[in-house]
């Protein structure tokens, strides 16, 4: 008999964890949906700027050829981008497992901003749901397993809000027009292959080399960032990461595929490699459903 009962009342509590996990997965996605809903509330209104040939000049010679490669005369600047990316994460060392991954990204470019709405399998039916963001002069780094347990969080550190604008630095390659003047961001030549881009934002300063290869394209970014430890100080860390794969989407060309890579003192440390499965620019209305033409392009 007591067995019997022993799993009812397993069976309930169980129930119970299930249900918890449900609701708070619910609430998380409000809380999300309203992290990005607030970083698009912020962007300045829409302008009807259209890149002309002439917008390059002034620019690094490296840069002014990448530009001239991967943004059509006429393409107007992009205002907000929405992503989807699907790949892999490691956390640890060189020898941790890799995990799945599967993230939706938005962006906003003026101001410069991002929310990352990542889910990681970190065991079977073990999900980790990481929100990395950068808005208004502040960073955040957040991780919940099952939707509940906080197992990681960091936020308006000085260290962590520029290592967040070096990110959006390094990932303005999916929307290349963010480079051209009047769009924040400056650059200072370093020879004919390489360029530093610098932006400002809310006092804070970031800056990351771009490497550009013989197709003129950027295949590597190189910085030095605030790498978070265990105990959770920070140390400047050199961080690299390489672009690949260009096709062209909605007109601009731009990498697919990406990996991104702590070069600690004991070896180089990959993190993070991923594929675009989506993109689509300046989408005023959530959801709206898209599709690609011919040419590779997302399209209503």
């Amino acid at each position: 008999m007591w067995i019997k009962v022993t799993l009812i009342v397993l069976g309930l509590l169980g129930v119970a964890l299930l249900s918890i996990v449900l609701i708070n997965r619910v609430l998380l996605d409000r809380a999300n949906a309203k992290l990005v809903a607030e970083l698009l509330a912020e962007r300045q209104p829409p302008s009807s700027r259209v890149f002309q040939k002439d917008d390059v000049v002034g620019l690094p010679a490296p840069v002014q050829r990448y530009l001239l490669k991967v943004i059509p005369e006429g393409r107007p600047y992009v205002e907000t981008v929405r992503l989807h990316q699907v790949g892999e994460f490691r956390l640890g060392d060189a020898t941790a497992p890799w995990k799945s991954l599967a993230a939706d990204q938005h962006f906003t470019v003026s101001p410069p901003g991002f929310v990352w709405d990542a889910r990681i399998e970190m065991a079977p039916l073990v999900q980790a749901r990481v929100i990395d963001m950068y808005r208004d002069g502040r960073g955040l780094l957040r991780a919940k397993v099952f939707s509940t347990l906080t197992v990681a969080e960091a936020q308006g550190q000085d260290e962590l809000n520029v290592g967040e604008l070096m990110r959006y630095l390094a990932e303005a390659v999916w929307f290349p027009t963010a480079f051209l003047p009047g769009q924040g961001i400056e650059w200072a030549a370093i020879d004919d292959r390489s360029a530093r881009a610098t932006i400002g934002h809310q006092g804070i300063q970031a800056s990351v080399l771009f490497y550009f290869d013989d197709r003129d394209q950027v295949e590597r970014i190189h910085a030095d960032r605030w790498y978070q430890t265990e105990d959770g100080s920070f140390e400047l860390t050199p961080w690299t990461g390489y672009w690949s794969d260009y096709q062209i989407r909605d007109g601009l060309l731009i990498p697919i595929e990406g990996r991104v890579e702590w070069n600690r003192p004991e070896g180089d440390v990959t993190y993070w490699h991923a594929r675009l499965h989506e993109i689509e620019y300046d989408v005023s209305a959530p959801g709206r459903s898209m599709k690609r033409n011919d040419a590779g392009s997302m399209i209503e």
